[in-house]
C-alpha cells in the first residue's frame, strides 16, 4: 500500500493458459467428482479446512492504537455489502459470451488439472483482481505487472487489516500456485501426447464427458457462489477479531501531504522566477480549493495570495500597486449584531431604518442608588448577561480607565463568581508572581479571583501573555482593555462593549470601530456575536454618522515622515546599489504606492520634484555625494538638477557617514545629532560608571515622549557620585537647573528639553541595570512597568544600532568594545554571571537563577548536563524543556568551537603574498 493511501497496487501473475480466474473457480468437475463415492467427503473436508490452513500461515500482527473502522463502509453482510457486489460481479462475468464458450481442449485441460486446482484457496485477492484484469490480459503471455486504480479495484475500500490479511494470503497461495501450475503444464503436455495416440472413438468419449460436465456446471455454480459467500463471511469475521496492523491511514495521509509540501518548496526554490513572495507558491489546501470550486489547476506555480484586512477601503489602489486581481467576499463565519446604548435603551444598528437604528429592548437590572452612582453607564448589567459562561471585552478610552472599570465591576459581582474555575485562577496568580519575583499588581490581586483583568501597555509582555492565555481558555471571562488589543491580539468574545466613542480624547474613527467590534463572535464556539457602543445624547449624531460612513482610505507614509520614509528609502537604494542614478531612482518611485497615489497626495509638488529635493537634502547632510559625469564639454560637476535626458544619467554614491547610518539603521532625523554626541563624548567620556555610555545609547524618539517627575529627578541627581555628576555637566545638565525645576522656580536660561528628558531616561536605565528588578524601578520612578520594559528593549536595540554605526567610522573605534558589553547588559538586564546562561534558548531570568543556584554556571555545564537530572534538580521544568536547553547549549558551544577553529586555521594558513609562493591562476584572476 502506498504511503498516501490513495491507491492499492498489487503484482498480479498472469499466465497465458493457467490464470486463476472464474474459468478456474467454476471449472468443470472431474470424472472422479461425478462418481458418487466417499471422496466427496474428503473434498468437503479439504475445502472447509483450507481457510484454517491459510489463516494459520499468516504472521501475527502487532497492536495498534488506531481506532479506524476495520471494515470501512462495508460493515454488514446485507445486499449493499461487499459480498453482494462480488456476487453481482460474478453474475455479470458469467453472462459474457466469451465465458460461455468452452472449447474441447480447455475442458479437457480442466479435466486433467482439476485435482490440483482444488488445492488452491478460491478466495484469494488474486482471483478478485483477475476478475477485472482478465479481458486486458487475455492475449498476453508470461508475467505482467497490473496496477489497479481506484474505482477498478474491489479491495480499494478495504480497511487496512483486511488488505494486509489478503496480501499475506495471496503470497502463500502464489507459492502453492506455482507448484500447481507446473503440474498443470505437465498434465497439458502429456494430454496432447495422449490425444495424438488415442483413436477417434476415445476422443468422442471425452466429448461426451465434456457435455455431461457442462450440464452439471449450472447447478454447481450456484452452490459454489454460496460457498464463496460463506467462506468470505468466515474470513471477514476472523479478520474482525484479528489485531489491527501498526500503520494508520491518517498518519500515511499526513506523511504524504508533508512530502508533497516539501517537493513543492524544492521546485519553487529551484524555479527561475525572482519574485517568490512571502510563500512558496500556494499552500496545497488552497490549491485544492481552487481546483474544487473554481476548476483552476494552473495557479499553483504562479499565483501568490495576499489576504487584506476588512478595514481597508481603497483596495483598488493596492490592487494597482501590487498588479494583482482583486476578489472580495462579505462572508463572516459568525453573525455580528451591532447595538447602541443610550441611557437604559438599547438600539440595533439597521441600515434599512430611517435613521440607521431601531429600538431593541430596555435594560432590566435592579440598581441600587449606590450602584447607580458608581456605574452610570450600567456596565454591570451588560456584563453579567454573558459572564462567566461566555467571554466579554470592555474597551476603555484610557489605561487608567481600564483599571478603574475592572475594579468597579468586581465590587458588585456576587461571591458565586469566585467558584468558577477557582483552581485555574489560583494557578494563574501563582504564575504571575513567579515571573515577577513574587510581586503582583494590587488591582489584579483583587480582580483575578473573580475572573476579571485589565490589559494595556502598562503590563509587561510576560504578564500580557499569561492573561491572554487565561482569557482564551476561559479561566478569565472579562478583560477591560484599550484599543491596542483590537488590532494587535486575536482574542474574540461573545460580547464586545465600547465604554465610550473615544480613544483617549479623540473621537473614534470608522476603522478603529470596525476593528473593535470585529472581536465579537468566536468561530466554532458561538453562533452569534454582539457589540454594544455606549454613548451620551451629545454624541448621538456623531455616532450615527460613524456607523454609516465608509471606511477611511489607506495612504502611503513615504512623504508624511520624510526622514523615516522617502529619504531612508533613497539611502537604502543607493547603499544597496539597486538604483544609483536619478533616472533609475525616479523610475523606482513611480512603482511605489506613493507613485500610484501621487495625484491624490502630491498636490503642490510633483513626484519628480520631491525625488530631486530629497536627494539634494541627503547630499547637503553629507550622506550622499554627487558623481561627476563626462559630457561633450568635458568633466563637469552638476550642482543644479533639472529634468533633462542628461540628468537622468546623473548618479550618486553613499558617503562614509551615509553608510554608517545605513548599516546602523539610524533615523536620518537624528544621525547628525548622534554623530555630534559621539564626537563630544570622545573629548571627555566618563568610564567610572555606565551612566555616560547609557546616555549615548538612550533612544532619541522616546525622549520627546517623556515627562519627568522633577522631585524624583532632583533626588536621583543628588544620589550620583561626583564622577557621574561631572558626566551630567559634560552632557549639559546642571544640578542648579534640576533644583529650580523641582522647586517650581522660573528659569530664564534656555536648555534643550530633549537633553534633559534623555538624561532622565538614562537614570531609569542606569538604576534598572544596577537593581535588575522592573517592579522596584517602577515604584521608584513612578512609571508603568510596561513602559520601563519597552524603554529597556528600545535602548538595547538602539545600542546595537550605535555599535554598527561606530564600526563604519574609524574615528569611533573606542566605542566598539564598550558598546558590545553594554548591548549584552541592556538585552538581558541581569547580573553579569547570568548572561552566559541567558544566551541559551528557553532560559529567561528566573530559569537562569535556578540553573545558577543549582551549580550550572556556564554554557559548558549546560551542554554536558543530563536532562533527567535537570528535571529532578530544577522546579517546574518539563522533560521537553530540559532537552531543549541541553541541545541549545550544545549547539552554541559547537558554534563557538567552530569559530575558534576557523580562527586557528586562519592563523596557521600560509599567506598568499608570502615571498616565493606562486599564486594560482584563479587567485591571479
Amino acid at each position: 500500500m502506498d504511503e498516501g493511501g490513495s491507491r492499492i497496487r498489487r503484482r498480479v501473475c498472469v499466465h497465458k493458459r493457467n490464470r486463476r480466474s472464474l474459468e478456474i473457480i467454476f471449472a468443470a468437475p472431474t470424472a472422479a467428482e461425478l462418481m458418487p463415492r466417499d471422496d466427496e467427503e474428503e473434498e468437503e473436508e479439504m475445502v472447509a479446512g483450507s481457510p484454517r490452513r491459510k489463516t494459520g500461515g499468516v504472521q501475527p500482527v502487532e497492536n495498534n492504537d488506531s481506532e479506524e473502522d476495520m471494515f470501512g463502509d462495508y460493515d454488514s453482510f446485507a445486499e449493499n455489502s461487499l459480498l453482494a457486489q462480488v456476487d453481482d460481479l460474478e453474475q455479470k462475468y458469467m453472462q459474457l459470451p466469451e465465458n460461455k464458450k468452452h472449447d474441447t481442449d480447455f475442458a479437457t485441460e480442466n479435466l486433467c488439472s482439476e485435482s490440483s486446482e482444488q488445492k488452491l484457496n478460491i478466495t484469494t485477492v488474486g482471483s478478485f483482481t483477475e476478475l477485472k484484469t482478465d479481458e486486458h490480459t487475455k492475449n498476453q503471455s508470461g508475467h505482467e505487472d497490473v496496477s489497479v486504480e481506484r474505482g477498478t479495484d474491489l479491495l480499494y475500500e478495504f480497511p487496512s487489516s483486511q488488505a494486509l490479511y489478503f496480501e499475506n494470503l495471496q503470497n502463500s497461495s502464489n507459492d502453492f500456485g506455482d507448484q500447481s501450475a507446473k503440474e498443470r503444464n505437465w498434465n497439458t503436455s502429456s494430454h496432447k501426447m495422449v490425444n495424438e495416440e488415442l483413436p477417434h472413438n476415445s476422443i468422442e468419449q471425452f466429448q461426451q464427458i465434456d457435455q455431461a460436465s457442462s450440464q452439471v456446471r449450472t447447478s454447481s455454480d450456484v452452490n459454489r457462489r454460496k460457498s464463496l459467500k460463506d467462506h468470505l463471511k468466515r474470513t471477514m469475521t476472523g479478520n474482525a477479531k484479528a489485531q489491527t496492523p501498526i500503520f494508520s491511514r491518517t498518519k500515511q495521509l499526513k506523511e504524504t501531504l508533508l512530502s508533497e509540501e516539501i517537493n513543492v518548496a524544492k521546485k519553487t526554490i529551484e524555479s527561475s522566477s525572482d519574485d517568490l513572495g512571502p510563500f512558496y507558491s500556494l499552500p496545497s489546501k488552497v490549491r485544492d480549493l481552487y481546483v474544487q470550486f473554481k476548476g483552476i489547476e494552473k495557479l499553483y506555480e504562479t499565483t501568490q495570495i495576499i489576504g487584506m484586512s476588512a478595514t481597508l477601503n481603497n483596495v483598488e489602489d493596492l490592487q494597482k500597486f501590487l498588479q494583482a486581481e482583486y476578489y472580495t467576499d462579505q462572508f463572516r463565519p459568525v453573525e455580528l449584531k451591532e447595538y447602541l446604548k443610550i441611557n437604559d435603551a438599547i438600539y440595533e444598528v439597521d441600515s434599512k431604518a430611517e435613521n440607521g437604528i431601531t429600538f431593541s429592548r430596555l435594560l432590566n437590572y435592579k440598581y441600587s442608588d449606590t450602584l447607580k452612582k458608581m456605574d452610570p453607564d450600567r456596565l454591570v448589567a451588560l456584563v453579567t448577561e454573558v459572564i462567566p459562561n461566555y467571554s466579554c471585552l470592555v474597551f476603555c478610552p484610557t489605561k487608567k480607565n481600564c483599571e478603574n472599570v475592572a475594579e468597579m465591576i468586581c465590587k458588585f459581582l456576587s461571591k458565586e463568581y469566585l467558584k468558577h474555575r477557582e483552581k485555574e485562577k489560583q494557578e494563574l496568580i501563582k504564575n504571575l508572581k513567579n515571573i515577577n519575583s513574587g510581586n503582583l499588581c494590587p488591582i489584579l490581586k483583587r480582580t483575578l479571583p473573580l475572573g476579571i483583568a485589565y490589559h494595556h501597555s502598562g503590563l509587561t509582555s510576560d504578564e500580557k501573555k499569561l492573561l491572554e492565555v487565561a482569557y482564551s481558555t476561559g479561566v478569565l471571562c472579562l478583560l477591560t482593555c484599550t484599543s491596542t488589543l483590537a488590532a494587535g491580539v486575536n482574542l474574540p468574545a461573545r460580547r464586545v462593549i465600547l465604554r465610550a466613542p473615544y480613544v483617549a480624547k479623540e473621537f473614534l474613527k470608522r476603522n478603529q470601530y470596525k476593528q473593535m467590534i470585529g472581536r465579537a463572535g468566536r468561530a466554532g464556539i458561538d453562533s452569534t456575536g454582539e457589540s454594544i457602543l455606549i454613548l451620551q445624547e451629545k454624541d448621538k449624531q456623531q455616532v450615527l454618522e460613524l456607523i454609516s460612513r465608509p471606511l477611511e482610505n489607506c495612504y502611503s507614509h513615504l512623504v508624511q515622515e520624510p526622514s523615516k520614509g522617502i529619504q531612508t528609502l533613497f539611502l537604502s537604494l543607493i547603499g544597496l546599489k539597486i538604483a544609483t542614478n536619478l533616472g533609475d531612482i525616479y523610475h523606482f518611485m513611480s512603482g511605489t504606492f506613493l507613485g500610484v497615489q501621487q495625484k491624490i497626495l502630491l498636490k503642490e509638488k510633483s513626484l519628480w520634484e520631491i525625488t530631486v529635493e530629497s536627494l539634494r537634502y541627503l547630499t547637503e547632510k553629507g550622506l550622499l555625494q554627487k558623481d561627476t559625469i563626462l559630457t561633450e564639454n568635458g568633466l563637469i560637476q552638476k550642482d543644479v538638477i533639472c529634468k533633462s535626458e542628461e540628468e537622468f544619467q546623473y548618479s550618486f554614491h553613499i558617503t562614509k557617514l551615509g553608510k554608517a547610518s545605513f548599516k546602523g539603521t539610524i533615523d536620518l532625523a537624528y544621525c547628525d545629532i548622534l554623530y555630534k554626541d559621539l564626537k563630544k563624548g570622545l573629548e571627555g567620556l566618563v568610564l567610572e560608571s555606565l551612566l555616560h555610555l547609557i546616555y549615548l545609547t538612550t533612544p532619541y524618539d522616546m525622549a520627546s515622549q517623556c515627562d519627568p517627575d522633577w522631585m524624583i529627578y532632583f533626588r536621583q541627581f543628588n544620589q550620583l557620585s561626583p564622577a557621574e555628576q561631572n558626566a551630567a555637566n559634560l552632557i549639559g545638565v546642571s544640578e542648579n537647573y534640576i533644583g529650580k525645576k523641582a522647586s517650581g522656580q522660573a528659569i530664564k536660561k534656555k536648555v534643550d528639553k530633549d537633553i534633559i528628558n534623555r538624561l532622565y531616561l538614562s537614570f531609569v536605565l542606569y538604576t534598572l541595570l544596577k537593581e535588575t528588578n522592573i517592579w522596584r524601578v517602577s515604584e521608584k520612578f513612578n512609571m508603568p512597568r510596561g513602559y520601563i520594559q519597552n524603554l529597556l528593549t528600545a535602548a538595547a536595540t538602539f545600542s546595537s544600532c550605535v555599535l554598527h554605526f561606530c564600526e563604519e567610522l574609524e574615528e569611533f573605534w573606542v566605542y566598539k568594545a564598550l558598546l558590545v558589553e553594554l548591548t549584552k547588559k541592556l538585552t538581558y538586564c541581569v547580573k553579569a554571571e547570568l548572561i552566559p546562561l541567558m544566551e541559551v534558548t528557553g532560559v529567561l531570568e528566573g530559569r537562569a537563577k535556578q540553573l545558577y543556584n543549582a551549580g550550572y554556571k556556564s554554557l559548558t555545564h549546560l551542554a554536558n548536563a543530563n536532562p533527567e537530572v535537570l528535571i529532578k534538580t530544577i522546579d517546574h521544568l518539563s522533560r521537553r524543556q530540559a532537552k531543549q536547553i541541553v541541545s541549545s547549549a550544545k549547539m552554541l558551544l559547537h558554534e563557538k568551537a567552530d569559530a575558534l577553529q576557523e580562527e586557528v586555521e586562519e592563523l596557521l594558513r600560509l599567506p598568499s603574498d608570502f615571498p616565493g609562493v606562486v599564486a594560482s591562476p584563479i587567485e591571479k584572476a
